[in-house]
């Protein structure tokens, strides 16, 4: 039987102003990470700029936060995306699609209201055996 481990990643770092969060950046639970809900934000601050400017900094975020796991984007399972505005969905899509065409993965994406200056939150489920 395979030895399940559970690991968490990096709970203070510069997107968080350097401040503990009472959450794990990622948590590897056996095979699978789960990253939290990644939004636009360099140092702490959202980027400016549109949905596609936004959505691009989201997915630089996931990539580096997979990299913590040794995952990759070929890794990701599941998506879960949240848009500040439905009339976004095509621009959001495009972006979406230029790094997740050779290897997609299954996903939800719904309307909701975000926090402070954000278009978008991602989430994700990769799954790599240990």
């Amino acid at each position: 039987m395979s030895e399940q481990r559970l690991i968490r990643y990096d709970t203070a770092d510069a997107q968080a102003g350097g401040q503990k969060r009472p959450f794990a950046k990622a948590v590897r639970a056996g095979d699978y990470v789960h990253i939290s809900g990644q939004v636009p934000t360099v140092d702490g601050e959202v980027v400016t700029g549109g949905i596609a400017t936004q959505t691009e900094q989201v997915i630089a975020n996931i990539k580096q936060v997979l990299a913590l796991a040794g995952c990759g984007m070929e890794d990701i399972v599941k998506v879960n995306c949240w848009l500040d505005d439905a009339r976004d969905f095509s621009s959001f899509n495009a972006v979406f699609e230029k790094h997740f065409l050779d290897n997609p993965p299954a996903r939800s994406t719904v309307e909701s209201r975000l926090m402070v200056d954000a278009k978008v939150e991602i989430d994700v489920l990769a799954w790599k055996p240990l």
